[in-house]
């Protein structure tokens, strides 16, 4: 299997969406150090299920050992994410703006600013990229198409940095996703919950995401 230069990921969350990651990125060839929040000896039993390709360690550990980074874990609106460890990375945020799970956050309701700009915030000198929040994590193997196939689902990503949706945009039709580049950061908020993008997960098509991003309304988030 050809292998890219980029050749390790550091994962920050070991729920369902950062296995799942996990598991697609080491079947295309990729390392995995993976983290979460109770400590790298509550992961053996994941790490083994993943295979020898993947470690455990700590989140400064995985985002230090990562070519690239995935945060897996929702925002917090003080910064739990390793700041220094990052720099100069790009990361990949799976997160979605849920209130009933995190709460109101009011630069968001506002609409000023998307959960993905705050996140930038908080890692200034790393390159932020919205990736795999719209890709429910049972569903990223079984919807996963060849290149061209009529039913290959699209996603939107969006990032400040155009390399950062270079990489990204590679990746996820590696795994068997089109994408829809939705930059920059600032526009991130036309895929977010209760929206028609948001509405279609799992079954849209690129000329479809690409309709509903562009019928989006700013909404009072769910």
């Amino acid at each position: 299997m050809e292998r890219t230069s980029m050749t390790t990921i550091g994962i920050i969350g070991a729920g369902e969406v950062g296995t799942a990651i996990a598991q697609a990125a080491i079947g295309l060839g990729y390392d995995v150090v993976i983290a979460n929040s109770r400590g790298p000896e509550t992961l053996q039993g994941l790490v083994e299920q993943l295979g020898p390709s993947a470690r455990a360690g700590t989140a400064a550990e995985a985002a230090a050992a990562g070519d690239f980074a995935v945060i897996a874990v929702p925002l917090k609106l003080v910064n739990n994410i390793p700041v220094e460890q990052l720099a100069g990375k790009i990361v990949l945020d799976t997160n979605n703006y849920m209130t009933w799970r995190d709460g109101h956050y009011p630069q968001v309701d506002s609409g000023e600013k998307t959960i993905y700009e705050l996140r930038q915030e908080q890692l200034p000198t790393s390159k932020i990229v919205q990736a795999f929040s719209h890709i429910q994590a049972p569903r990223m193997a079984s919807r996963a198409r060849p290149a061209g196939a009529p039913d290959r689902i699209a996603v939107p990503i969006s990032s400040d940095h155009p390399e950062a949706i270079t990489l990204v945009a590679d990746l996820l039709d590696r795994i068997g996703f089109d994408i829809v580049d939705n930059s920059p950061l600032s526009e991130a908020w036309r895929s977010a919950p209760g929206q028609p993008a948001w509405a279609a997960l799992n079954q849209q098509t690129k000329p479809q995401l690409i309709a509903n991003l562009a019928r989006a309304r700013q909404v009072t988030p769910l």
